[in-house]
């Protein structure tokens, strides 16, 4: 009698997660190197109906299916590439191709795709806010001078040409096993090894948001939520004159 509370429940639930995510991805629209995630929902579970007989019910007819509730699915990540964007600033890179820059965090190594590195109080290459970024063989790399220059293979050179280190470029087999982090870098995409990306210098990746599909996704999302909060409403009126007219009888 009550099922429709839960599938409109549900419902509501689904869309404001889906709102969340879509929220998160246009606060990330200027984000270098930010990857879009897209939020998926399937039925809790699906009931068969059936046609049985009072006593001997050996013989049921299949009438059709019902699904109750949404529950959520997953959320990917699209991995394509964004557009590149020149800064001209000496430790800005992007890279081309699949890969990510390996970053060393306080719970371990993690990966990210934003180029936007700066030098910290000793002098290492560091992502702000995350950690100092890594080189092929998982060492942190020490510049002590943002006066330098890079090739498209992620070696470092001094002014002078002298050799400061190189950045690790790592690749995945199945880039869908990664998770984000709240600090928007990856993780746990299983074992690393050397990508064939070509690392652009003094670039930034953008975002590969599409901000009018966001939009239009943010809209169809809203009026999915409000039909739903509307439908709701109606549905717990009519639920309350039948249990009134039960009462009566």
């Amino acid at each position: 009698m009550f099922k429709g509370y839960y599938n409109l429940t549900s419902g509501m639930l689904s869309q404001g997660r889906r709102l969340d995510v879509i929220a998160n991805n246009m606060a990330n629209v200027s984000t270098a190197g930010y990857k879009t995630d897209t939020y998926t929902d399937s039925t809790f579970r699906e009931f068969i109906i059936s046609r049985v007989g009072n006593k001997d019910k050996a013989g049921s007819v299949e009438l059709g299916g019902s699904s109750y509730m949404l529950a959520p699915s997953k959320i990917y990540t699209d991995y394509t590439q964004g557009a590149p964007e020149e800064t001209g600033l000496p430790l800005d890179f992007a890279l081309e191709g699949d890969g990510f820059f390996a970053v060393q965090t306080d719970d371990g190594t993690a990966y990210t795709r934003a180029g936007n590195f700066a030098l910290d109080q000793d002098g290492y290459l560091c992502l702000p806010d995350a950690g100092r970024v890594l080189d092929p063989d998982g060492q942190p790399i020490r510049l002590g001078t943002d006066k330098i220059q890079a090739d498209g293979t992620g070696a470092i050179y001094s002014e002078n040409g002298g050799y400061l280190g190189r950045l690790g470029v790592f690749s995945f087999q199945d880039n869908t096993q990664m998770e984000r982090t709240a600090q928007g870098l990856f993780t746990n995409g299983g074992q690393a090894q050397a990508s064939t990306a070509t690392v652009r210098w003094k670039t930034l990746e953008q975002s590969n948001i599409d901000l009018v599909k966001q939009m239009t996704s943010m809209m169809s999302a809203q009026r999915a939520f409000q039909s739903a909060a509307e439908i709701s409403k109606m549905y717990d009126q009519l639920m309350g004159k039948a249990a009134t007219n039960l009462g009566n009888v």
